[in-house]
């Protein structure tokens, strides 16, 4: 230890299986004593409404205005060019006027990004977590939210940013004013004094997200703040939240944290989502001691590769998702949270190069497979953007200036999913993966039941034929594709159709045209 300054000793916590029903977890107690806790970590499995869901994602400076009146002196005009520093005026009013459009389009669940105190547009650098940003609005505003987001049978899962906080949390104003005399010098990984959270280049003396002054990281193996994050947790279920999205949870390297995260949570509210923002398969993300969920990124980019970038063939995309599936238990699976954009990435019909066709395929590909799905506000209309911030364009409510029939897709899509419970809740078989012809079939099955999908991925129109005893349909048995609303029947070679260039069907019994 140098004279004048102090350091702090870092204490590796070994990983435990969460396999055990039980974990044991040593710490020490705000006085340095010694302390053991045992979490029952029992099997729960992910909340039933999950699997059945239909998310939608929203940004909330760029959804709607619904009060002015909060909107902070700078704000810019709704729609202008979106930067790193600028607001909009969207607010948590306008969300609640909005809910008969969500309700239309057939979402059940909605996803916030950050909606607490905080000095960016993001809200990824919080100030005050048991306070709502009041550029959104209030803590009534909040409830308010809720309230009428369950009467429109919509729940609410919020963005729990539990990493790191921003240099404006009190923990962290206070070590920048008192130095090496604070009290809170434990709560961060402070290396040595003095701390300069306003200065050029990557964070000195202390530890950040990715190196960002701003955005100190938080020492969550300090009992203080570890009981503070786990308040903030539990409050916002008590406040009538539906879940957490957690942000970036794999860089809190402890599994014991992350265990008593979800006893916490699910104690407040059992039927409580936990979605973990993994952007690789890894199973030990999800289970009793984890997350329900994951955000699909790897779905995402097997779907991209494949019919935006041309990278892949019917063969490996059938390896990757059955790769994918197999790595989690099946109920896990389906409680997966599959995106093709987000606040993180580009918009898909950017992506898309405006291939309208791309666009229909991938979002049928990512309705029909297991997990469930979620649209990135905007982009059921066809809204456009590149990296952040550009992906984080204001909501055009004008429908004048809508995609062609993007939301038409998308609103069907969302009500034949919830039409046919296989392609929620069913296994997947895939059936053929033809390189040479770029199609691929696979089914969705749940006991009698079966919803079938066939794709061309490929730049001319193909054939793909599956015989009756693959099928199990006698001849003369129709099936009905839930994208037209065309009938097609099952002869004696079995099912033939004949799809043009990335180009898909979902076929299905009984199902009405659209």
């Amino acid at each position: 230890m140098v004279s004048g300054e102090w350091s702090v000793v870092s204490v590796h916590v070994p990983k435990v299986s969460l396999s055990k029903s039980r974990i044991r977890i040593f710490s020490l107690t705000t006085d340095h004593r010694p302390r053991t806790t045992m979490l029952n970590c029992r099997a729960m499995p992910p909340p039933s409404w999950v699997q059945d869901a239909i998310f939608y994602q929203i940004f909330p400076d760029r959804f709607a205005n619904g009060d002015p009146s909060n909107d902070p002196a700078n704000v810019q005009s709704w729609g202008s060019p979106p930067t790193l520093s600028g607001f909009q005026g969207g607010d948590l009013r306008g969300i609640c006027q909005r809910l008969d459009y969500l309700n239309d389009l057939g979402i059940t669940a909605i996803y916030l990004n950050p909606i607490f105190q905080a000095g960016s547009n993001h809200r990824y650098n919080t100030s005050d977590y048991l306070q709502i940003d009041d550029r959104l609005g209030t803590l009534q505003d909040f409830r308010e939210l809720v309230d009428q987001a369950h009467d429109h049978g919509i729940r609410v899962v919020l963005d729990g940013v539990f990493n790191h906080s921003g240099r404006a949390f009190f923990a962290f104003q206070d070590l920048l004013d008192g130095g090496h005399r604070s009290a809170y010098r434990d709560w961060y990984h402070i290396q040595r004094f003095p701390l300069d959270a306003f200065g050029e280049g990557k964070a000195e003396n202390y530890l950040a997200w990715w190196g960002f002054r701003g955005l100190p990281k938080f020492n969550t193996g300090h009992p203080a703040t570890r009981e503070y994050l786990l308040k903030v947790a539990k409050y916002w279920m008590e406040q009538g939240a539906d879940g957490w999205r957690l942000d970036v949870p794999n860089e809190i390297d402890d599994d014991t944290f992350w265990a008593e995260f979800r006893q916490i949570v699910k104690r407040a509210n059992p039927e409580a989502y936990l979605l973990g923002e993994i952007w690789t398969v890894d199973p030990r993300w999800v289970g009793p001691g984890a997350f329900d969920g994951l955000m699909n990124y790897p779905l995402r980019k097997t779907l991209l590769e494949w019919i935006v970038e041309l990278g892949g063939t019917p063969s490996s995309f059938r390896e990757a998702v059955e790769a994918q599936v197999a790595a989690y238990p099946a109920e896990h699976v389906l409680a997966q949270y599959n995106l093709l954009g987000s606040h993180d990435t580009e918009r898909v019909a950017t992506l898309a190069h405006g291939d309208a066709r791309k666009v229909r395929l991938l979002y049928a590909l990512m309705f029909a497979l297991p997990g469930a799905p979620a649209i990135f506000y905007g982009d059921e209309i066809g809204l456009t953007g590149g990296k952040d911030p550009d992906s984080r364009r204001a909501f055009e409510w004008d429908s004048a200036r809508w995609e062609g029939d993007r939301h038409a897709l998308v609103r069907n899509l969302i009500q034949l999913r919830r039409s046919r419970t296989e392609l929620r809740r069913g296994t997947l078989e895939f059936l053929e993966a033809n390189d040479d012809t770029g199609t691929i079939i696979f089914a969705r099955r749940l006991g009698n039941e079966m919803t079938l999908i066939m794709a061309n991925v490929s730049q001319t129109p193909a054939a793909v034929r599956l015989p009756a005893s693959t099928l199990g349909r006698p001849l003369g048995h129709e099936l009905r594709d839930g994208l037209t609303g065309r009938a097609h029947g099952v002869g004696e070679l079995g099912l033939e159709l004949m799809l043009d260039s990335y180009d898909c069907a979902i076929l299905s019994r009984s199902v009405p045209p659209p």
